[in-house]
């Protein structure tokens, strides 16, 4: 009979597993992998975003949106101040990037992974992997097992689900814990793929392949119409892909696209000069076209624009390859401005949960205590991480969920 078992190696998992440690109780970690913590290492690109810097809690769950009212009692327990310093006491430092993102200074996941897997093993978490739990064994308003597969039953005084949610399923996150949870009552808003990549109908996007554009702007349209989006006034990243774009921008856009392809085509516009207005852009031609003026355009514009960029940004402009600057008509000019600051990009539709970064859906909120993170139907049973129906943008959002709820579950067990 152990004190507490933590079904799930993930983030939130490892921190509510070493928590509930720290505080003098025997913790049985459960995790169906044969390595814990296959989703955190492939986290950003396998760099880990690790939180986001922004230390006002009423900003920050701000961009949770109406989710965020149900987390401001759990994060004046334990919030991003707090996560940076359990890393930074145990040696990991971090660099604050774009819009307050925060990464290991190693740029590695795995840093983080060896910081949560040694706080488990200095307060003695016991963890067996390649156990696969199937279920809960419940007595009236109590959780009294959980079922492995093989029959095994597993005793302890609470539980900790810990599952997450069904974005990359190939690392074990495959909603599990949401069959569970309605067997034993709980009410589970079916998931869906949010934080996605986008793929395009364009063919010569395919060619750009690896080619990363900094600070440019997206914006979407329906019949050529402009739609709001959260991120169209925002500058950021955004990364071509052998089937569309991916990235910051994109991922945090791709929920507003998906409503959107309900009702008809997309067409993302996509500004590479955002800082730069028509008038502005139309000086720098001027002057890149004097200057330059024996030269083909093709080979004067990549002082502008990404030089993989230049052949299809001339092309959709309609300009010939070969055309020198001395030979550009005002007609042409005006038009390579317009495609500078609007070229399109057709989508053609979202991928799917194997791909997603998040996916949306899990146990409703009213009915988890965000005090201490327990089930309002089984108050020794505690629910953490992405098996709660929170959705976040893409910056760090999702790792603080998890710090900041398996936290919270390992403090008041």
């Amino acid at each position: 009979m152990y004190d507490v078992i933590v079904i799930g190696g993930g983030p939130s998992g490892m921190m509510a597993a070493g928590r509930a440690a720290e505080r003098g109780l025997s913790v049985l970690l459960l995790e169906k992998n044969d390595t814990l913590g296959k989703k955190l290492l492939i986290t950003g690109g396998g760099r880990c975003n690790v939180t986001n810097a922004e230390f006002d809690d009423r900003a920050l769950l701000a961009k949770f949106k109406d989710d965020g009212k149900y987390l401001f009692s759990a994060f004046s327990q334990y919030s991003v101040k707090e996560s940076l310093e359990f890393f930074h006491l145990r040696d990991m430092e971090t660099k604050v990037e774009n819009e307050k993102r925060v990464f290991p200074v190693t740029d590695k996941a795995q840093s983080v992974w060896d910081v949560l897997v040694e706080y488990m093993r200095s307060q003695s978490v016991e963890v067996r992997s390649n156990a696969e739990v199937t279920g809960f064994v419940k007595e009236g308003s109590e959780i009294v097992g959980v079922t492995l597969k093989g029959g095994e039953i597993l005793k302890a005084k609470s539980y900790v689900l810990a599952t997450g949610g069904k974005s990359r399923p190939e690392t074990g996150s495959t909603g599990d814990g949401f069959e569970w949870l309605k067997q034993i009552g709980h009410t589970v808003i079916e998931p869906q793929a949010v934080l996605v990549p986008v793929a395009l109908k364009d063919e010569w996007t395919k060619k750009l392949q690896g080619a990363t554009l900094q600070e440019v702007r997206l914006t979407l349209f329906q019949n050529g119409v402009k739609q709001e989006s959260a991120v169209s006034k925002k500058t950021g990243r955004v990364l071509f892909t052998h089937f569309g774009v991916s990235g910051p921008m994109v991922l945090n856009m791709s929920q507003d696209v998906g409503e959107l392809l309900k009702y008809g085509e997309v067409v993302i516009g996509l500004d590479l000069l955002p800082n730069q207005g028509h008038d502005r852009i139309n000086t720098m031609l001027m002057e890149l076209f004097a200057k330059e003026n024996k030269k083909k355009l093709k080979n004067a514009l990549g002082t502008i624009i990404l030089s993989t960029l230049v052949e299809p940004v001339l092309t959709l402009s309609g300009i010939d390859l070969d055309t020198t600057n001395s030979n550009i008509t005002r007609e042409q000019r005006i038009k390579l401005i317009q495609t500078l600051k609007n070229i399109p990009l057709h989508v053609e539709g979202l991928l799917g949960t194997d791909q997603a970064i998040v996916t949306s859906g899990g146990v409703k909120l009213d009915e988890v205590d965000f005090k201490t993170m327990q089930s309002r139907f089984f108050p020794n049973l505690y629910l953490v991480g992405d098996i709660l129906n929170i959705d976040r943008p893409s910056g760090g959002y999702s790792l603080q969920l998890c710090w900041t709820t398996g936290f919270v579950a390992g403090n008041n067990i």
